[in-house]
């Protein structure tokens, strides 16, 4: 009898491990089998079966417990656990009684244990082959398009600021949602197209991938055909020696479905630019012109120096004088009378082109508005010099004539640059500059006293974000009132108190406010 009962534990415990080795292979073929399938990491799978398996072991036990099911990923074995959250001893549970379990309590176990720890006791595990298929389908596909959400993302992350091709798969209230293959979608938002640009199904398109980012549904891919850099790219695309750092792109501009403006330089002084951008008769620029709906587009050629720039942005009108303002970044532009038209293009095109080309701010004008403004301007320099440096208008005329506009320039230039104008000598210059540090030290004195003396209206110093130095400073400017603040721009504001423009622009609103109510 003891020797029958020792032949059927053996024959139990063989059938025992040989349905566990069973189990243990069919959990790694599942692994391998979608993992190939979807292309998705092998520990992605793994992690899918151990929530379903643990899924379904709550239910047998109809949620009272939680439970932690581990894989061994050599092997396909895998453990199931019951698993405590460790609580303080004071804490109320209102649902999940049994996931949780006092601190007080659970130190009987782990007298080293925390709350926030985990208490973890091995318990039965259920058959990987009688789980509910529907709940282990669910989970695991689940996590397999959460997974290729994720790479589609960090591939296509990878390839922002590339042009890539796609087929339009519709059309959604103005927006074209691309086919890129594979199941992935892209959409080029109504504001990214060209002007009058019209697809329709099944056509291919070429955009710029502007943005990648990961949302709930999936990767979401934003692409533009009006960003200035789809036409950098684009003439990568068509001009080898870009490609082969040959040339550079060094900034581009655009008036969408219109015209364009590309600056770009030779990194080998025996190689034409422009030229090898526009290519044999035309066909290299005549290429991206098609491929962006007809757009006109003028190469220019980049300089180093910003005022040449400027005059090679401004083709194809010819710029016959430049004044350049440094502290303001701004220049004014002189062109014939005859070309002025050209020059500002039709409703500002060209020159609003050309300032952001350069990044300088561009005023346009007839050669003879510029005299006239150069005149008036040297007139009011001359009185500036006669009046505060007590010279004679010849002299005065000297100062402007060498590009002296200020006082504060006379008073601080290095002394050695001013001996290079012609008949002064260091008694003339030493006794200039002494002159005008005394005018610029009166004028100072006056505005303190006149800032002290100043005093502003009760509604200037009541407004919102207003202190009283910055009111005592506007009076003494002679801006007494809220109306006299609403009155200023920006920048003229800025020039009174020292604030930074955004706080500038939100003093001014609030002065304004009574406008609108």
């Amino acid at each position: 009898m003891r020797l029958t009962r020792t032949k059927v534990s053996k024959e139990l415990i063989l059938k025992f491990i040989l349905r566990k080795v069973k189990v243990s292979k069919e959990v790694l073929a599942v692994v391998d089998i979608m993992s190939n399938e979807k292309n998705v990491d092998k520990e992605v799978i793994f992690e899918a079966i151990e929530v379903a398996l643990a899924m379904a072991t709550k239910k047998s036990n109809h949620d009272e417990v939680d439970v932690q099911v581990l894989i061994d990923r050599d092997t396909g074995d895998y453990d199931t656990f019951r698993v405590w959250e460790v609580i303080e001893d004071d804490v109320a549970i209102e649902e999940n009684v049994q996931w949780y379990i006092r601190q007080m309590d659970a130190i009987d176990i782990d007298p080293n244990i925390e709350p926030g720890e985990y208490i973890k006791e091995p318990m039965e595990s259920i058959e990987f082959g009688r789980i509910g298929a529907q709940t282990a389908k669910q989970v695991i596909m689940q996590k397999v398009r959460e997974a290729e959400r994720r790479r589609v993302a960090e591939d296509y992350s990878k390839r922002v600021g590339e042009i890539i091709t796609g087929q339009v798969k519709r059309i959604d209230r103005g927006d074209v949602i691309l086919d890129l293959g594979d199941n992935i979608d892209a959409v080029i938002p109504r504001a990214e197209l060209i002007n009058r640009e019209m697809f329709k199904l099944g056509d291919r398109v070429r955009a710029y991938v502007q943005e990648v980012s990961y949302k709930t549904r999936g990767a979401q891919i934003i692409m533009s055909r009006a960003c200035k850099e789809m036409l950098m790219e684009l003439f990568k695309v068509e001009v080898p020696e870009i490609g082969d750092d040959l040339i550079d792109i060094m900034s581009a501009a655009r008036d969408v479905g219109l015209r364009a403006k590309v600056a770009v330089r030779a990194n080998d002084s025996r190689l034409d630019p422009i030229g090898a951008c526009v290519g044999m008769r035309g066909s290299r620029v005549q290429a991206v012109t098609n491929e962006l709906n007809g757009e006109r587009i003028d190469i220019i050629l980049w300089d180093a120096n910003d005022a040449q720039f400027v005059i090679n942005s401004m083709a194809p009108a010819e710029v016959t004088s430049i004044v350049v303002d440094e502290d303001k970044h701004t220049m004014d532009l002189a062109v014939d009378d005859e070309q002025l038209s050209q020059a500002i293009g039709k409703n500002g095109q060209n020159i609003r082109l050309a300032t952001e080309l350069t990044g300088w701010t561009l005023n346009v004008m007839s050669e003879s508005d510029m005299s006239e403004k150069n005149e008036i301007a040297s007139k009011d320099y001359i009185s500036v010099f006669v009046d505060g440096l007590d010279v004679d208008e010849d002299f005065a005329e000297v100062l402007v004539a060498e590009g002296f506009t200020t006082l504060e320039e006379v008073a601080y230039v290095p002394a050695k640059e001013m001996l290079e104008i012609e008949g002064f000598d260091e008694e003339i210059i030493g006794e200039l500059k002494e002159r005008a540090k005394d005018v610029l030290l009166t004028q100072a004195i006056s505005v303190e006293e006149k800032i002290a003396m100043a005093e502003p209206a009760d509604d200037l110093k009541a407004l919102a974000g207003m202190t009283d130095q910055m009111a005592k400073t506007l009076a003494g400017a002679n801006i007494i009132t809220q109306e006299d603040l609403a009155e200023l721009a920006t920048d003229e504001l800025l020039e009174i108190i020292e604030i930074d423009e955004e706080t500038a622009g939100e003093l001014i609103l609030k002065a304004r406010a009574p406008w609108f109510e």
